[in-house]
């Protein structure tokens, strides 16, 4: 879906218009470079009358975002304006006065504070930021609430797939649609897994196959004639086929003990293959594992993986998070690749079986309680070989002392599934908190 940023650079004729140009030029060449898309009216719009001509020769349909630069102060009328004319979240930028002393040149804080007054009373989501755009830390700021603003447009449009039921007292996989498209605007499909069962296995071999020599291409050990490799490459093509048709975001999926009963294969290696293909997919039907996932994925561009807290290291001031054999391919060690395995309770295949890559994590969570949604940030370091447990894990090194950081954890009673993501975008994760409205907290 496109995705554009409404900039709307203000201005009256009765500052100094020199020095205004020079801001707006400077500004609409660094926003250039960052390659958004952009609607823009060509230069500073200096009355009320030309943000409406303006409006009226754009589709804001698509618009995530509108970025009202206060260039020059200016009344409340031209917010008024674009308020009635697009339906998106603001971010009011004021620039620096030019000069110290004498004239006020621009008086572009004002024209902020007044246009963030008309936002506010009128209730319409925004966020202000001061600078003038050769600053890096501007540049930063405005580049990280753009970044959210765009992924809570894209949350806005998305659905989770959720195939089948969670396993009976699994309570943390639940989620309330209503309660989640009021926070996130997301929304939910249900699939019946047992249907799924019943036709993957009359998808044609020519259809399932190029599934099998991906993963092939992919994982150490495969053998592409076990039994359980074609039930995983029949079970994906089948879903893999509903989740392009209906547009599927990411995907919930119950995956024991139907797997096992039903395919006699283990489920691992289809949730691995679809979050390695960029579809995020949770076991145990986890909702809100699957949307923090997305999430994280939708920031890094690369593979989230979900675990298990299951074990504390307090000499190493570390956790190891695991689960039983899912896991995207690429997150693999590089020093053994994405290696084959089996179920470690079922011991049935295809499973897979390594410990994750180190470097440089984010840990986070979705987590939801009776007083409604909360999000868990952690930011911490996946250790080069850490300890493993069979299944896929990976060992993570806190700067907070890690057993104090584990109670704290169960005494706030967090679900015990922990999306992780390699890279830092706890600010970014944070400033999500802040424009939907959802208390964050912060650990690491």
């Amino acid at each position: 879906m496109k995705a554009t940023i409404l900039y709307a650079p203000i201005g009256r004729k009765t500052f100094d218009m020199e020095a205004a140009n020079a801001q707006y030029n400077a500004s609409i060449a660094w926003l250039e470079s960052t390659g958004e898309e952009i609607l823009t009216p060509g230069g500073i719009m200096t009355s009320p009358e030309e943000v409406s001509e303006f409006l009226a020769t754009v589709d804001t349909s698509s618009v995530y975002a509108v970025l009202y630069q206060s260039v020059t102060f200016a009344d409340g009328e031209f917010v008024v304006r674009l308020l009635e004319g697009v339906d998106a979240p603001f971010v009011v930028w004021s620039v620096r006065e030019p000069s110290v002393g004498g004239r006020l040149r621009l008086n572009s804080l004002t024209g902020g504070n007044s246009t963030s007054h008309v936002l506010h009373n009128h209730e319409r989501p925004f966020r202000f930021v001061l600078g003038n755009p050769d600053e890096p830390e501007l540049q930063n700021l405005l580049g990280r609430q753009l970044t959210v603003l765009r992924l809570r447009h894209k949350l806005q449009n998305s659905t989770i797939g959720v195939v089948g039921d969670h396993p009976p007292g699994f309570y943390f996989s639940e989620a309330k649609e209503e309660h989640l498209h009021q926070a996130f605007g997301m929304t939910l499909k249900n699939f019946d897994i047992q249907d799924a069962f019943d036709k993957c296995v009359d998808v044609p071999e020519e259809e399932w196959r190029p599934a099998v020599e991906h993963a092939e291409r992919s994982v150490v050990g495969l053998d592409r004639d076990d039994h359980a490799v074609k039930r995983f490459a029949q079970f994906y093509t089948y879903m893999n086929k509903k989740v392009q048709d209906q547009q599927i975001a990411a995907l919930a999926m119950r995956c024991w003990p139907d797997f096992f009963e039903q395919l006699q294969a283990a489920p691992c290696s289809t949730l691995s293959h679809f979050t390695d293909q960029g579809i995020v997919a949770s076991c145990e039907s986890d909702i809100h594992g699957s949307v923090s996932m997305y999430i994280l994925r939708e920031l890094t561009g690369t593979a989230p993986y979900l675990g298990d807290l299951v074990h504390v290291h307090p000499e190493r001031n570390s956790t190891v998070f695991w689960h039983c054999g899912a896991g995207a391919y690429s997150l693999a060690s590089p020093k053994t690749g994405a290696t084959v395995g089996v179920h470690p309770n079922r011991k049935l295949g295809f499973a897979l079986d390594f410990g994750l890559k180190s470097g440089i994590v984010t840990i986070f969570r979705v987590s939801y309680t009776r007083n409604g949604y909360r999000l868990l940030v952690m930011k911490g370091k996946a250790l080069e070989d850490g300890i493993t447990f069979q299944g896929t894990s990976v060992e993570v090194g806190f700067s907070s002392e890690v057993e104090g950081l584990v109670s704290s954890l169960m005494a706030e009673g967090y679900e015990p599934h922990y999306a992780i993501v390699y890279g830092d975008v706890t600010e970014e994760l944070t400033e999500l908190g802040e424009q939907l409205g959802i208390p964050t907290k912060f650990y690491e």
